[in-house]
This record gives structure tokens, sequence and C-alpha cells, in this order.
């Protein structure tokens, strides 16, 4: 058999995470992506919209479908920011707040789940790849942007 690639590895291994994620918030009538937005959102002060996107790593289009199903579900509310009349913060509602506990329990039962598996020197070992490999990709030390402008 063929040796499996990186890339291969971490897509197959994200998917497997993800399937878990959504089956487990499906059990609350959830999804992953309304769990991540709920663990991004600060639950004392609210967040600004704009903030977290990028702190998710989501397309604005895909946030704000999110946030519009999560409000329809009466898990967060968008209050003016004091700071900036343009701008919105998210902030949770109690159901949010209580939504938040369960998807941050669900994370950090796997996390502990893996722990009890893997040996501390291992997973020492996989955090410092995952971070060559972003610092590799961040750096734009893997391809080089080699398109030519004309």
């Amino acid at each position: 058999m063929k040796e499996k690639t990186i890339d291969y590895i971490l897509r197959s291994t994200w998917m497997a995470v993800q399937k878990m994620y959504n089956e487990e918030a499906g059990t609350k009538g959830s999804t992953m992506a309304t769990g991540f937005a709920l663990i991004s959102i600060d639950p004392e002060k609210g967040s600004p919209s704009t903030a977290l996107g990028p702190k998710m790593g989501m397309e604005a289009t895909s946030l704000s479908r999110t946030l519009k199903k999560m409000e329809e579900q009466g898990l967060i509310e968008r209050k003016p920011n004091p700071k900036d009349g343009r701008g919105v913060l998210i902030h949770l509602t109690p159901y949010g707040q209580e939504m938040r506990t369960f998807s941050k329990n669900v994370v950090l039962g796997f996390d502990e789940a893996i722990k009890e598996q893997v040996a501390v020197e291992d997973l020492e070992t996989f955090k410092r790849v995952a971070n060559t490999m972003t610092e590799l990709i961040s750096s734009k030390k893997i391809y080089k942007n080699t398109l030519k402008h004309h």
C-alpha cells in the first residue's frame, strides 16, 4: 500500500473529528460550527462580530449565516458596541451560556480522551510538527508566489 500523504492524514483526521463533534452537537440540536462560535464569544463582555471570523477561521458569509441561525435559536443577541457606534457586539443569552458550557465540555472531553491514550512526549511532538507546518505556511516558505505580473 502506498504511504499516505501528510495532507491526507490531516484531512481524514479532521473530517473524523468534525463528524464526531457534529454528532455530539446533534444530541442538543446544534452543530459544530455553532459550538465553535459559542466557545469563541467572550462570555462576559461579548465579542465584536468582526473579530469572530478571523478567530474561527471562517469566511464572513458563513459566519453571518451561523450567527443568524444562533440568534434565531436564542443563543445570542446583538447589541451596539458602546466603544464603536457602528460596531455590534455578540452576547450570549443564558441559553447560549448553557450551550457554551456544553460545547466546551465536548472539546475538553475529546482532549482528555486523547491524552489518556497518547504519551505526553508524542503529544508534544504532534504540537511541534503542527506548529512547524503553520509557521511554514504562514511565512510562505512552501509555495512562493510564482505568479508573474505582465
